[in-house]
């Protein structure tokens, strides 16, 4: 049996054999094969592919009957341009693991090879490679595939590395951890008309200036405070280059977070209705389209205490923080569904920001990542 040093190379390998070879949301075909070559060696009781199309699901069976807990991380990589020169750098042009889903991917084949290694007492133990989380379509794949149906785990786990924090340091809250995250899209259809006698068409240009004021009137920005609410314009384009024509259709795009997936409900129905009521004050057609909703992770008190005994019974250093972080992540919908938590795994404090070009996930943080889960494992599936 190979020792733990050993496990953790192989680990590293992969990490690096991950990166070299990115692949965007949807397209992680041969991202999914080399799970299922490393899983091979270190053969589950159950592998289920094609989940939620490219994701896979592998399933580790205690002795006796008990509890069942997920364990999640993600396939998809970024179209973003690698500027890093290092040997395991993005073989992919425009594409490359800037979220660190690489490093994540390599912590949950960690915790396959403890599960293989010692297998659980009771229950079983399901780790979740899901495609698509950048796109935020991915845990709403798994969720619609019938093969997904039959399992409720009693707890889901997910990690995310953080850089901006100590290497090692686990970051825990109760309640939201990350913001619900929804994109709206608003077209605005009216008539065009000669540019010197604009009155004879319906130009949105007065309908667009006003839904971006009457929007910003509601952003609340302080994360720390109650009703935090983001709304941030993305994209927006009018009319035709042609100099002699009033505009006669425009749309306007914004991203949209909140604190709490209720809120953001509120807040989704406001917009919508300010955005109707501009509409037909200018006599414009409006159509309205929400995408990359991404639901809050909204913690369970009870796995976040299970998290902090993993982290306190492996003597690593723990962050409970006051206030939720201001991105999305797909994983909401897990917790939506069942108890459970998401939590940080510090990646340093100088590393480059997530979705920077120069960002890597640094592999020595593979192993807290994969002590944690087994921990956590343990207290669900070796408790009496």
């Amino acid at each position: 049996m190979e020792n733990l040093n050993q496990r953790a190379e192989q680990l590293v390998l992969l990490r690096k054999e991950l990166h070299k070879y990115p692949e965007v949301s949807g397209k992680e075909v041969e991202t999914a094969k080399k799970i299922t070559s490393f899983l091979e060696k270190n053969p589950a009781d159950e592998v289920i592919t094609n989940i939620g199309e490219t994701g896979i699901i592998a399933i580790y069976n205690g002795e006796k009957p008990g509890k069942t807990v997920l364990f999640r991380c993600e396939l998809d990589a970024l179209p973003i341009e690698e500027i890093n020169t290092f040997e395991h750098r993005s073989l992919t042009n425009g594409v490359s693991h800037k979220c660190g889903h690489d490093g994540h991917m390599a912590i949950l084949c960690g915790l396959a090879t403890e599960l293989y290694h010692h297998k659980p007492q009771t229950g079983r133990v399901i780790l979740l490679f899901q495609p698509a989380e950048e796109d935020g379509s991915g845990a709403q794949k798994v969720f619609s595939d019938t093969k997904f149906a039959a399992f409720q785990p009693d707890y889901v786990f997910a990690l995310h590395n953080l850089p901006g924090y100590p290497k090692n340091q686990i970051i825990v809250k109760n309640g939201t951890f990350t913001c619900a995250v929804n994109s709206i899209i608003i077209k605005l259809d009216g008539i065009t008309a000669h540019a010197g006698e604009p009155e004879k068409g319906i130009n949105p240009a007065l309908a667009i200036a006003s839904i971006i004021t009457q929007f910003n009137a509601f952003i609340q920005a302080d994360i720390s405070k109650e009703n935090y609410c983001l709304i941030t314009p993305i994209y927006t384009k009018m009319g035709k280059k042609a100099y002699g024509v009033s505009a006669g259709a425009g749309e306007i795009h914004f991203t949209v977070r909140s604190d709490s997936n209720a809120r953001m409900r509120t807040i989704e129905t406001t917009l919508e209705h300010i955005a109707h009521a501009v509409a037909d004050q200018y006599r414009l057609e409006c159509n309205i389209k929400w995408t990359q909703s991404f639901q809050a992770n909204e913690n369970h008190e009870t796995a976040v205490s299970i998290i902090k005994k993993a982290v306190t019974e492996n003597q690593f250093k723990l962050l409970e923080k006051d206030s939720p972080f201001t991105w999305g992540e797909d994983f909401g919908l897990f917790t939506q569904h069942y108890p459970g938590a998401m939590f940080g795994l510090g990646s340093g404090i100088d590393t480059p920001a997530l979705h920077n070009p120069d960002y890597d996930f640094p592999d020595d943080i593979i192993t807290t990542g994969v002590s944690i889960f087994h921990h956590i494992s343990k207290q669900i599936t070796n408790a009496h």
